[in-house]
């Protein structure tokens, strides 16, 4: 696929960079082992994530945005913890969770050292539904230097609305094709794909711990699909 017109690449940022699943599932276990509770945390981890999901995407679709996704997270621990049996934990255990750990969570270990090659060449932009301050956070935690942060948190439209990709290109000041999609979620890459980016799905079959990725496979439409940022690299004749 010819990308010389390429000029930014947009990066999903929590699980296409970030290991939420790592993070959240260890401190909801140590949390669990000093209460004496025992319970399927990577599971719980998972719903965690799903509830998050569901009550992120396309936010801001009927009425206008009224929270970000820290609100979100925090409101999504109070619920999983009524529901499995978590009372137990604190306002400050909870805190820890929606938080300290998302706010300190660890990036992908293939990605810190292909960031500033790729640089070199495109503008690297955390295009996320995250906020702006998880982004901040987890880039100094991880030394990570992000050319621009553009958070669905500004747009007021989040993914997988055609007004977010719209609004991301507009504020790079590039057309919807000079732009190139990274994610690990068919979801998000068709979305853009169908507002005009190209897209790159990187495969990370960890992002859910043992129970997997809802869709590891990549469809078919996308214009470049890798295992690593290495590879991306590569297939965007970069040099790492």
């Amino acid at each position: 696929m010819p990308n010389n017109n390429v000029k930014a690449l947009t990066f999903d940022t929590g699980g296409t960079i970030l290991d939420w699943h790592t993070g959240i599932r260890t401190t909801l276990a140590e949390l669990g082992n000093a209460h004496g509770i025992e319970a399927d945390w990577a599971s719980i981890t998972n719903e965690f994530r799903r509830r998050s999901l569901k009550g992120m995407l396309n936010h801001g679709e009927h009425s206008p945005a009224s929270k970000n996704f820290d609100d979100l997270h925090r409101e999504t621990m109070d619920a999983i913890a009524a529901d499995f049996g978590l009372e137990a934990f604190t306002a400050d255990e909870r805190r820890r969770v929606w938080w300290d750990t998302v706010h300190n969570l660890q990036c992908w270990p293939d990605f810190p050292a292909v960031l500033p090659k790729l640089r070199e060449r495109y503008f690297c932009v955390s295009f996320t539904i995250l906020s702006f301050r998880i982004i901040m956070d987890t880039a100094r935690r991880n030394g990570l230097s992000w050319d621009a942060v553009i958070s669905c948190e500004a747009i007021g439209k989040y993914k997988v609305l055609p007004e977010a990709y719209a609004g991301c290109a507009r504020f790079l000041q590039l057309e919807p094709t000079e732009c190139c999609m990274v994610a690990c979620h068919n979801f998000d890459l068709d979305a853009a794909k169908a507002s005009g980016f190209k897209t790159a799905f990187v495969r990370r079959p960890d992002e859910w711990g043992p129970e997997g990725p809802p869709d590891p496979q990549p469809n078919a439409h996308h214009d470049f699909v890798v295992d690593s940022f290495s590879e991306l690299a590569a297939a965007l004749d970069v040099t790492v």
